[in-house]
């Protein structure tokens, strides 16, 4: 997202972001109010403050949860059943062997096959408690407390450790502290494990290829958090973040994910006159061109081609997930307690608290963001949509796709005949070589050269997911990527413990250049998809 696009939008007056909608006049005027023997107003939508806790369920594990182990430990339907039943039993007693053992007591867990309940004490007088309780006993050297204190001596020192290190925790049913760190470089970790002051034969280094990254998706449809309090739906993906409604949060509140991750800050919005929002998330989240549906997979967004009336359209929120009706009216006027705000779309779909701001999808076209309505999806209602449109051309957005722009605009034509659905393709194969570089190319004269194949809203880290450490000099880095595309081109400095970005290169095209003068340390080069996609090269070097 261009920041400074973002900070003039949030300068901007009142007056000044009155929408386009706004200036092209009013076509159709709603009042919503309350109308006595009428379904109650959900006024202006449905932002869900303090969502209610569910009402707990009948005793025993859902079916869904059932099904889930099925499928993922291939177990019999009587065997998860069983398996549920070991645990509970389980965790109890778990609970009361710690308070009995005390500093006897050195952690449990459940043997591989789910069954034996294992108890780690210091003390034969411990593991007679242990059996009385059916539970099996191991001796070991560490009580838990003084594992918990090996680990805290490797936390204290976390912003010391490279790249190289994956994480540690701590190994009860081993009774020690595990520390991963890439193949190859054991050596250096263990330096690092001395330097904790951790005592010897309390910690094992052990090679692992993990990479932890935060695994978080933006789509479409999903339930954020606005200030830690109200609860609304992302509408969709964007370079640098999500459109969402703008009374949803006012410019500089802070959002995050259900869980409390802090995911971004609200960049822009407007609210009355518009009913739109912006929010710019930080790198841990990642915009995907996809929308929830709410039945365990997603719905990709091909474009924004705004539908006419009388289409079908589908919203998706973190409330009641997806509802489909028709498109009513377009350019409608809205009267909420708040204010008026005009140009939003009328349908006969239904919506409740917490689904604001979520997605509303013509086929595999984004329409726009949900602004309110009255009724609810029990006895049915009226939602007012915000058109997508006009919050990407009014903040000057990019609308992340799985389609990049066509080489040129396609030729008018009628409306296409029933046909029998398309035989299916034949994947491409697997151990496909990446492109090489081209001969030629502009950034062939760096020391290192990368070329890979990007896809539209997608980022790559280079080289190869991994990074580099340079001495002090000066950075150079080279993009050579496709025509008709917008790549960005991001270098980053591991520091304290995460990933600093200390230099972009975001031009309108896909090629890119950057300089800069850095210190020793580890760096790496990120690749980002603004708009478009296709084969790259990426050449850099220090000087």
């Amino acid at each position: 997202m261009d920041r400074g696009r973002a900070t003039r939008s949030r300068r901007s007056s009142s007056a000044g972001r009155r929408s386009t909608a706004q200036r092209r006049g009013i076509a159709i005027g709603v009042s919503v109010a309350t109308v006595a023997g009428l379904a109650a107003v959900t006024l202006p939508a449905l932002a869900e403050e303090d969502p209610p806790r569910p009402e707990p369920g009948a005793a025993g594990p859902s079916q869904q949860i059932v099904d889930a182990l099925r499928r993922d430990l291939s177990l019999t339907e009587a065997q998860a059943r069983a398996r549920l039943d070991r645990e509970r039993w389980a965790r109890g007693t778990s609970q009361r062997l710690r308070a009995e053992l005390g500093s006897g007591y050195a952690g449990t867990w459940l043997a591989a096959d789910g069954n034996r309940l294992m108890v780690a004490v210091t003390e034969e007088a411990g593991a007679e408690r242990v059996r009385g309780a059916g539970a099996e006993p191991k001796l070991v050297t560490r009580n838990a407390r003084q594992l918990d204190t090996v680990k805290a001596s490797l936390d204290r020192i976390a912003d010391e450790a490279t790249p190289d290190v994956a994480g540690w925790y701590v190994d009860v049913s081993n009774n020690r502290v595990v520390v991963r760190a890439q193949p190859g470089t054991e050596a250096a970790v263990r330096k690092f494990v001395r330097a904790s002051g951790a005592p010897e034969g309390a910690v094992e280094v052990v090679a692992s290829a993990e990479a932890p990254v935060p695994l978080i998706d933006v789509r479409g449809g999903d339930p954020y958090l606005i200030d830690g309090r109200a609860r609304c739906s992302i509408g969709f993906s964007v370079v640098g973040g999500f459109v969402t409604a703008g009374h949803c949060g006012a410019p500089g509140a802070t959002t995050s994910s259900p869980d409390g991750v802090a995911q971004g800050v609200v960049a822009a919005s407007s609210f009355p006159g518009d009913d739109w929002g912006v929010v710019e998330t930080n790198d841990d989240f990642v915009p995907q061109p996809v929308v929830n549906d709410f039945d365990g997979g997603t719905v990709s967004v091909a474009g924004g081609q705004e539908a006419p009336v009388g289409s079908s359209v589908c919203r998706f929120g973190s409330t009641t997930g997806a509802r489909c009706g028709v498109i009513e009216a377009l350019n409608a006027t809205v009267v909420y307690p708040e204010g008026t705000v005009t140009g939003l779309t009328r349908t006969n779909v239904c919506a409740e608290p917490g689904d604001s701001g979520g997605s509303w999808m013509s086929g595999d076209q984004a329409q726009g963001v949900t602004s309110g309505g009255s009724g609810d999806c029990t006895v049915g209602g009226t939602t007012f949509f915000q058109p997508l449109t006009e919050i990407l051309e009014v903040n000057d957005l990019t609308l992340v796709t799985t389609e990049g722009p066509p080489a040129e605009p396609p030729a008018t034509t009628g409306p296409p005949a029933p046909t029998e659905p398309p035989a299916a393709t034949e994947p491409p194969p697997a151990g496909t070589e990446p492109p090489s570089p081209p001969p030629g190319s502009e950034c062939a004269g760096h020391k290192a050269l990368k070329a890979a194949t990007l896809g539209a809203g997608r980022r790559q880290v280079q080289p190869a997911g991994r990074y580099f450490r340079a001495g002090h000099g000066r950075h150079t880095g080279c993009l050579d990527g496709p025509a008709r595309a917008n790549f960005d081109l991001v270098l980053q400095k591991w520091s304290r413990g995460a990933w600093r970005t200390v230099a972009v290169a975001a031009g309108p095209t896909a090629d890119e250049r950057i300089s800069y003068a850095g210190t020793a340390g580890f760096y790496r080069y990120r690749v980002e998809s603004r708009r478009g996609s296709g084969d790259y090269v990426l050449g850099f070097s220090l000087r």
